[in-house]
């Protein structure tokens, strides 16, 4: 039986998933974190091969107990798709892809994809005959936009991509930038009132502060958020000097902020708080500038909306409300999708389009 893998390693979990050549799913099981660029080669090899072990063991029935072993005695895979956040560059692929070629057991070549996470966000243009382009937009921890089209043999041909630096540069629309602009928004308001007073808000509405502050332990000063976003790290094996710090100051700087997202999607979706609901225009504004770069007709490396697909993924985009922020935005620009997809399941939708593919090849030949 040949099976076809896709593994999707993100930054806070690694999904692998398993099929057959007819697209059904065989196995599955989730690892730990896998981004390459915060986690180095081998921690990043380590994960995979849990997460792909353990997918393994569930392809039989009953499933084993332990995981399979890694790499396998026998070719176990037609082929194998592995979308990795943190691989921004060639050098990144070259690095990691003879590293998974040994781990799995499958030579380097047209069988053995390795690219940034974005691509599997883009298989559902494998699947579409109506489509000739897609997008892929990525907004959850951090944040990314990517374009394709599909080569002859049923590949996918990356076009344009925008964002995607990582947290102390970029990830807008992600958690990260949408913490931070509220802690942002907080702030300058306290700013501005210092020299105009405070200006009244409605009762019940004024929820994002209160919740940001409680978050982080704080009372009711707003600039001892300063302090609480720029202490350092906390180091592994270091005793702190406080017998009992705060909490914020035994999680790292940017899940300080990534955190306050749900914080700031509660205040705007359902309390309707001003305040929360102009960071996430902010916030959505930034990630429609860049979907709007590759959606240039005209230039060499363009998209036309109209002839594509928008193809979500993320813990925020998951919000209907906060992807409709976008679609609108993207409407009022001109940039209107034929289809509209959100991907719950990048690694399922992945691995569907790999073993399509490789049915379209065998077709041709």
């Amino acid at each position: 039986m040949s099976l076809f893998l896709c593994v999707d390693c993100g930054g806070s979990k690694t999904s692998a998933v398993i099929c057959d050549a007819a697209g059904e799913i065989k196995g599955r099981a989730l690892g730990g974190p896998s981004n390459f660029a915060y986690l180095g080669i081998s921690a990043f090899a380590a994960a995979v091969k849990d997460a792909v072990g353990n997918a393994l063991k569930t392809c039989v029935a009953p499933p084993f107990i332990d995981p399979v072993e890694l790499p396998p005695h026998t070719p176990l895979f037609a082929a194998a798709w592995l979308g990795i956040s943190g691989v921004d560059s060639q050098g990144a692929i070259d690095a990691i892809t003879p590293v998974v070629s040994a781990l799995l057991g499958v030579p380097p070549g047209k069988t053995l994809i390795v690219c940034n996470d974005t691509h599997l966000l883009a298989a559902p243009l494998q699947m579409h005959a109506d489509v000739s382009c897609a997008v892929t937009c990525i907004a959850g921890t951090g944040g990314i936009v990517v374009s394709f089209t599909q080569e002859p043999d049923g590949s996918l041909r990356e076009m344009g991509r925008v964002g995607g630096w990582g947290w102390i540069l970029g990830d807008e629309g992600g958690g990260f930038h949408v913490g931070r602009e509220a802690v942002r928004q907080i702030i300058f308001r306290a700013d501005v009132a210092s020299v105009e007073g405070p200006k009244p808000v409605k009762e019940g509405k004024d929820t994002l502060e209160r919740r940001v502050m409680q978050q982080f332990g704080l009372q009711s000063d707003v600039y001892d958020l300063l302090t609480a976003v720029h202490l350092p790290d906390p180091t592994p094996g270091t005793v702190l000097a406080d017998a009992s710090p705060p909490a914020y100051a035994l999680v790292p700087r940017e899940k300080r902020l990534s955190q306050l997202a749900p914080l700031v999607f509660k205040s705007a979706f359902e309390d309707g708080d001003p305040l929360a609901i102009n960071v996430l225009r902010v916030t959505s504004r930034e990630l429609v500038d860049q979907i709007s770069i590759l959606c240039r007709p005209g230039a060499p490396n363009g998209v036309q909306a109209s002839k594509g697909v928008i193809c979500f993924g993320g813990s925020l985009v998951r919000v209907d409300k906060y992807r409709n922020l976008l679609l609108e935005q993207l409407a009022e620009r001109g940039h209107v999708f034929k289809r509209v997809e959100f991907v719950d399941d990048a690694a399922a939708v992945g691995v569907k389009g790999l073993a399509a593919a490789a049915k379209a090849r065998e077709r041709k030949e």
